[in-house]
């Protein structure tokens, strides 16, 4: 082990002594990275890097497209698509067994197309949703467990900041990964309500039907729906048809979603404000970390530890999968106290060089660890979603909410063994539509 080395394990052990601190990651990053840089480079360089990169990575034009779909699911949050989503969804499988929670599952992957945060799908369709559930008497563990797992596709159905951020940092397509995740976005939904399905078999009473609606109104309900689908049709399939770059398509998504909560009347008294405030809010706090990745990323590099350890698990004597497993298995082991954004851009400069190494797509990969991104979102202690779900229904204990989510944390990895199985399924649409 080189001197780089143990700096470079000195400087990952002083970001999390730092995180358990609970200093910001963007500011522990870059705080970590410009001491290390000085360490390894001299206090000139560290003081050079500190001037220039801020402002070179925050310039970057491809980072537009992050206020604007953020601005894009606000709007969409606020002029209440989520509502009618669900409302068309449950016009049509409402009156099945557990029929609102597949309901849920539903909205959620469709809210999932315009608002890009699993937080905001989690909270808006939990208001939406919990509501009806628990007016039809079903069980507190699947009502929570289906909203906090049913939130978790706002990030793997695009538009994803994830994606966004994984495809900056590691150099990819941001296009590319956008549209892989459509597929297995589709895929993990139908799991997720055949898990449902499956529940319904031995605990029927958990999810009574509801009343079967008419022809006429499904289709009235659908026809609310229809201006989210509109939004969603013209900005990522004008990505889809190689009309729209992606931060064109976010411009469009995000001037469509203001133009629709205009029409609905959902600007008035402080809608604007809000709106406006989140989106500027939720922009900083992830350019900030960006930035700190930025700082962070390049000193794990000069230390040389990333190459190492890619060297080392490369040459081991077992098959690829086998590493590519275990590395899944860290990712849901720092899942149970890291919050999965931190993961992602902690340990990009490490994990990547190790892909690339094995000799893996770097887009499959994205979707992959974004779904393990997911499940570290319900993952206990530190399950994002489950404490959102928790604040919206404060009279359900949390491990009933833990208990509702188990299901559906084991259809995820259900999801994630057929991509390795069959990794086609993420690539066959960008491989089509962009090319390799």
């Amino acid at each position: 082990m080189t001197s780089g080395d143990l700096i470079g394990i000195a400087g990952i052990a002083a970001m999390l002594l730092l995180l358990a601190l609970r200093m910001p990651i963007g500011t522990a990053m870059l705080l970590v990275g410009i001491v290390g840089f000085a360490i390894l480079n001299g206090v000139p360089a560290a003081i050079a890097a500190l001037g220039t990169y801020p402002y070179e990575y925050a310039a970057v034009y491809d980072l537009a497209v992050i206020p604007l779909f953020v601005l894009m699911g606000n709007c969409a949050a606020a002029s209440g698509m989520g509502r009618d989503l669900f409302a068309a969804a449950y016009a049509w499988v409402g009156h099945w067994r557990g029929g609102l929670a597949s309901a849920t599952v539903a909205a959620c992957a469709g809210f999932a197309a315009v608002s890009g945060s699993s937080v905001a799908s989690a909270i808006t369709m939990g208001r939406v949703c919990l509501p009806e559930m628990r007016r039809y008497n079903y069980d507190a563990k699947l009502a929570t467990g289906t909203i906090a797992a049913g939130g978790t596709l706002g990030i793997l159905i695009p538009p994803s900041t994830a994606f966004v951020i994984y495809g900056i940092l590691t150099e990819q397509s941001i296009g590319r990964l956008l549209l892989a995740g459509i597929l297995p976005g589709l895929l993990l939904t139908a799991i997720f309500m055949a898990t449902i399905a499956i529940w319904m078999r031995f605990r029927p009473e958990y999810g009574p039907p509801g009343p079967r609606a008419t022809t006429r109104e499904r289709l009235r309900a659908t026809g609310k729906a229809g201006p989210m689908m509109t939004v969603v049709l013209i900005s990522i399939g004008g990505i889809y048809a190689g009309i729209f770059t992606v931060s064109e398509a976010a411009a469009v998504g995000g001037f469509l979603s203001l133009l629709y909560a205009w029409w609905a009347r959902a600007l008035g008294g402080n809608a604007v404000p809000t709106i406006l405030l989140e989106t500027v809010r939720t922009t900083s706090m992830v350019f900030l970390i960006l930035i700190g990745a930025q700082v962070f990323g390049p000193f794990l590099a000069l230390s040389g530890l990333p190459e190492h350890i890619a060297a080392g698990l490369a040459g081991l004597d077992v098959p690829r999968v086998v590493v590519l497993l275990l590395i899944l298995g860290v990712y849901l082991l720092l899942g149970t106290f890291l919050e999965g954004f931190s993961m992602l851009v902690l340990t990009l400069p490490i994990v990547i060089p190790i892909i690339n190494a094995l000799g893996y797509d770097l887009i499959w990969f994205g979707v992959v660890m974004v779904i393990v991104l997911e499940m570290g979102l319900i993952d206990p202690p530190v399950g994002i979603n489950v404490f959102v779900v928790k604040g919206l229904v404060p009279d359900v204990p949390m491990s009933e909410i833990f208990i509702g989510i188990l299901p559906f944390w084991l259809a995820m990895m259900v999801c994630i063994g057929i991509l390795i199985a069959v990794p086609e399924i993420a690539t066959i649409i960008p491989d089509s539509m962009i090319g390799k």
